[in-house]
C-alpha cells in the first residue's frame, strides 16, 4: 500500500550523468528502471528535471542572470528529452511538456492536458523551469506539485535528508527525520529553495528530501518507511 497516490519527484541533472557535464546512457536507464518501478505500483506521477549536469549559469559571474538562467532551462529540456527516450525503452508511456512553446520536440505545457495523462498513467516530465528566470527547479518543482495537487513532493538530494547544518562541512551536524515547513525557513536551511518551501507550506504539499543514491528510496519512501527527511 502506497503513503502518496500522486507525486512530483524532483531530480537533479547530476542523477542522469556520470559524474561530468553530459548525459549518460546508464545512469539515464537507471533512473528510468526506478521510475518504472513506482508507476507499476499505481502511483501517478509527475517529474521536474534539473540541468545542473549540462549548465550551471551561476558559475560565469559576467554573464547575465536572465540569459544565464534561459540556458538553464534549455538544458532541462535536453535531460528531459534523454529521461523521456529511457522511458520509452522500459515500456513506460510518458510525455515529456515543456513550459515555454519548444513544439518540434515537447508538448507546450497546459494544465488540463496534464491532469489528463496523469490519470491515464503517463509519466509527465515537466521541462524549461518555470519558464521564467531567477527561479530554481525546486520553485518549478513545487509549482508543478502544487498545479496537479500531488500528494508530495519528493526531492532526490545529494546528501540523504536535511541537517541543522552541512554534514559535508561538519561531521557533527544533526539530521532531522521529520521538520516543519516554518523551522527550515527560520533557520535558513539550504536543503531547498526557500520560495519552493513556502510554496509548499502554502498548499499543505509535504516535502520528502531524500539522498539520491538511497537504494530504492522513492519506493520506500512512498511505503511510509522512516528514510530522509519530511517537511510537513
Amino acid at each position: 500500500m502506497m503513503k502518496y497516490k500522486r507525486i512530483l519527484l524532483k531530480i537533479s541533472g547530476e542523477a542522469l550523468s556520470d559524474g561530468h557535464m553530459n548525459i549518460n546512457g546508464e545512469s539515464t536507464a537507471n533512473v528510468a528502471a526506478q521510475i518504472k518501478q513506482i508507476v507499476s505500483t499505481g502511483v501517478e506521477l509527475g517529474v521536474v528535471v534539473g540541468g545542473g549536469n549540462i549548465w550551471r549559469g551561476r558559475t560565469i559571474e559576467s554573464m547575465d542572470r536572465a540569459t544565464a538562467d534561459y540556458i538553464g532551462m534549455l538544458a532541462t529540456v535536453m535531460n528531459g528529452l534523454a529521461l523521456g527516450e529511457a522511458l520509452t525503452a522500459s515500456g513506460v508511456d510518458n510525455k515529456v511538456v515543456s513550459s515555454f512553446a519548444i513544439d518540434k520536440v515537447a508538448e507546450t505545457y497546459f494544465l488540463p492536458n496534464v491532469k489528463n495523462y496523469l490519470k491515464e498513467g503517463k509519466v509527465v516530465i515537466f521541462v524549461g523551469g518555470t519558464g521564467s528566470p531567477y527561479f530554481s527547479t525546486d520553485t518549478a518543482a513545487s509549482l508543478r506539485a502544487c498545479e496537479i495537487h500531488a500528494d508530495a513532493l519528493i526531492c532526490l538530494k545529494a546528501v540523504d535528508g536535511i541537517y541543522n547544518c552541512d554534514p559535508t562541512i561538519n561531521k557533527n551536524a544533526i539530521k532531522y527525520d521529520k521538520i516543519s515547513y516554518d523551522k527550515v525557513i527560520a533557520d535558513n536551511l539550504k536543503a531547498m529553495d526557500l520560495t519552493a518551501i513556502a510554496m509548499c507550506r502554502e498548499f499543505g504539499v509535504t516535502v520528502v528530501a531524500l539522498g539520491k543514491n538511497e537504494k530504492n528510496g522513492i519506493v520506500r519512501a512512498l511505503k511510509g518507511e522512516k528514510i530522509g527527511t519530511i517537511i510537513s
